[in-house]
């Protein structure tokens, strides 16, 4: 099977470790420049970019001046906080000189796991897309705990890349991909550079992290590729320390690819046609047929609202008659929804008391 191609990316999410972006001595200046020279090229053709980054830690620790090996929990948070502007403002003075706009967006589990917030990131990540914004994704490590954290920014990426569609994910490391054993290790250890099926031979192959900066060692990269190829989005793993790793993956550097399973927007509408609704919003004639024509659903064309349901439940769309339109993640609650069935979106604000989104059911969250 083909390996993907990086310039084929449409909506691209990167991840950038703590070990290639961090030295002893701090940010390595040459190395970050040169990857936003790669992730403004990808701009001009049209290609949206999440940047996922490590590094808040490392660089706030130095800063700090506190001691290699583990930090306690509150010490690694306060390390964080110092970090994370630094690393912020670092990528912003990056990208400045391309004419990019950048922005900060620090999540934890919790942020997946509930899913009013996981519509309120999703909305977030899609709108600066839309802006041609470049957000600069991390774990927010001032506030996580062991009980909310992703464990490592490889599952970060997977998430946010299944969160906002992308349809590649390329995790750059200090690894140049999966191997049937550690390289460093076992000279028979063979390099694969594709991955059909993450079968549990595969899971097998993962080993520990290899560098004193890195939390994630490929067991934590076999986990983000299961997440990202079910929700039809390909990944690589590459070495990311040579100038302008994206384009040394186009021109054919080694790398690992796991083929998706789907097309994400395809993946991501079978998910939400399988839920179990919660509730119904009947609508007329013309909300019938603006459905069919795949836009979202707007408060004007509801007649009816029925049960009981909370913001990012999902619900169905009925027509008039009351036969099945699609199944749809609701951007309201039941209650909210009554209020506004059968006004204009920009009447919402009048009628619930603060302003709000337009679609009751976005396009992007409903299945027809």
């Amino acid at each position: 099977m083909t390996a993907p191609s990086l310039a084929g990316a449409r909506r691209l999410v990167v991840k950038i470790g703590s070990a290639l972006l961090v030295e002893p001595d701090g940010l390595r200046t040459d190395w970050l420049r040169a990857l936003c020279d790669d992730v403004a090229a990808w701009r001009a053709r049209g290609c949206d970019v999440v940047l996922v980054s490590s590094g808040s830690i490392a660089l706030g620790r130095r800063v700090l001046d506190l001691p290699p090996g583990a930090l306690p929990l509150e010490r690694a948070q306060a390390a964080a906080a110092v970090g994370q502007i630094r690393l912020a403002r670092a990528y912003e003075e990056a990208l400045a000189p391309h004419g990019v706009t950048t922005a900060q967006v620090l999540l934890t589990l919790e942020d997946s796991a509930d899913r009013r917030r996981y519509l309120n990131s999703r909305a977030t990540m899609q709108t600066l897309l839309s802006l041609g914004v470049v957000p600069i994704v991390n774990e927010n490590d001032t506030v996580a705990t062991d009980e909310i954290r992703f464990g490592d920014n490889d599952r970060l990426a997977a998430q946010i890349a299944v969160t906002c569609g992308a349809d590649q994910l390329l995790l750059l490391s200090d690894v140049d991909g999966l191997y049937t054993a550690n390289p460093k290790t076992d000279p028979t250890a063979r390099h694969l550079p594709v991955v059909e099926t993450i079968t549990p031979e595969i899971e097998a192959m993962g080993g520990d992290p290899v560098s004193g900066l890195s939390k994630g060692g490929m067991k934590t990269k076999l986990m983000a590729a299961r997440t990202a190829v079910a929700g039809g989005c390909a990944m690589a793993i590459a070495e990311g320390s040579v100038l302008r790793p994206l384009t040394a993956v186009t021109h054919g550097a080694r790398a690992t690819w796991f083929l998706p399973e789907a097309d994400p927007q395809l993946a991501r509408k079978r998910w939400i046609a399988a839920m179990k609704t919660r509730g119904t919003l009947q609508v007329d004639d013309g909300a019938a047929l603006a459905l069919g024509r795949g836009k979202s659903l707007l408060p004007a064309g509801v007649t009816n609202v029925i049960g009981d349901f909370g913001r990012g439940d999902p619900v169905a769309v009925t027509g008039p008659r009351g036969q099945r339109l699609a199944t749809g993640l609701a951007r309201y609650t039941a209650d909210e929804a009554r209020l506004i069935a059968g006004h204009r979106s920009a009447e919402i604000e009048d009628l619930l008391g603060y302003p709000a989104r337009a679609a009751l059911v976005h396009r992007d969250d409903m299945a027809l």
